[in-house]
């Protein structure tokens, strides 16, 4: 989920930018899901999935490593 751009704050110490246009922020978005489209439907590299399980497990059971 994303913030309308009036809920966005720059980094500390950034400088405020001017915020992007409707239409720029529709074509980067269109951009990015196209780019991104086949990386949605590649399997999860088995490293990643260990770590995701470990972001599910409640922080009582993992072990410090």
């Amino acid at each position: 989920m994303t913030k309308p751009v009036a809920e966005t704050k720059p980094a500390r110490g950034a400088t405020a930018a001017p915020p992007l246009s409707p239409s720029v922020r529709r074509h980067l978005g269109k951009s990015l899901r196209s780019h991104y489209a086949d990386s949605l439907t590649e399997p999860v590299n088995e490293r990643l999935e260990t770590l995701i399980a470990r972001l599910d497990t409640p922080q009582d059971q993992t072990t410090n490593s």
